[in-house]
């Protein structure tokens, strides 16, 4: 597919031959604009995670396998950007599809210009140009998550899906729809964000170990830096449950 740049619709697809790839959300800053955050969910065939570490986002950057990990956001001209990035050959078989999210901070997306979600070979080299594009229209224009597109698993192989499925109750109602509980009665203590229940417990995200093994080098494309480490690996006896906003006021970032 080099030097192809493929025009999506909703529901079509595409094969992705490259063995790592950048997901990037991209929209027009403005007065009223919400600010928008790009996470990723690994599931199952059934749809749903296989713990809440399944889950990339601001408060939880790395995958602990080190497959899937936030590049954060970049200013570009009027556009902003935020991204996540998958190496597609260290993703566990147990993994069936990588959803990529967009969300907003309880504002609808119909106050969000311009959302676009674009995938890169995450190996190319230099400003190389995207395998594919689709522009993300809300349904309803009231939804405040949407899943803006996938990638799945084909044979032994990766195809790459266009959704724009959309979530009128958030990140928290999306969460939860894909297999992780979130618990937004929790008491909050001032300046922090509400934990997740994991088990019979409710803890923040434990300090991680320094990891064991990084995953194959990329080399940076469409102006992001190499990650300097792979995700962290939990360590001995660590407890793995981390902290998830929710709606509202008690959406906390850090």
């Amino acid at each position: 597919m080099t030097g192809m740049t493929h025009a999506m619709q909703k529901g079509s697809n595409i094969p992705v031959a490259a063995v790592a790839v950048r997901a990037v959300l991209r929209w027009t800053a403005g007065p009223e604009v919400p600010d928008v955050d790009a996470s990723a969910l690994l599931v199952g065939p059934d749809g749903r995670v296989r713990s809440d570490e399944d889950f990339v986002f601001y408060n939880q950057p790395r995958h602990p396998s080190g497959a899937v990990w936030r590049l954060g956001k970049k200013q570009l001209g009027d556009a902003v950007t935020d991204a996540v990035q998958a190496d597609l050959r260290t993703v566990t078989r147990s993994v069936d599809r990588i959803l990529v999210v967009a969300s907003a901070e309880d504002v609808p997306f119909e106050q969000v210009r311009d959302l676009r979600i674009l995938l890169y070979d995450a190996t190319a080299t230099g400003g190389s140009e995207p395998l594919a594009y689709f522009d993300v229209r809300p349904e309803t224009g009231a939804e405040t998550a949407l899943i803006c597109g996938e990638l799945y698993r084909r044979g032994e192989g990766w195809k790459f899906r266009a959704l724009g499925e959309g979530y009128s109750d958030g990140l928290v109602g999306l969460a939860t729809d894909h297999g992780i509980s979130v618990d937004e009665n929790a008491p909050e203590p001032a300046g922090s964000p509400v934990a997740v229940p994991t088990g019979d417990q409710t803890a923040a995200m434990a300090p991680p170990a320094p990891p064991t093994q990084a995953p194959p080098p990329v080399e940076p494309a469409y102006g992001y830096p190499q990650p300097v480490s792979p995700a962290p690996v939990p360590g001995p006896g660590a407890d793995p449950s981390f902290r998830l906003p929710v709606q509202g006021p008690q959406f906390i970032r850090r």
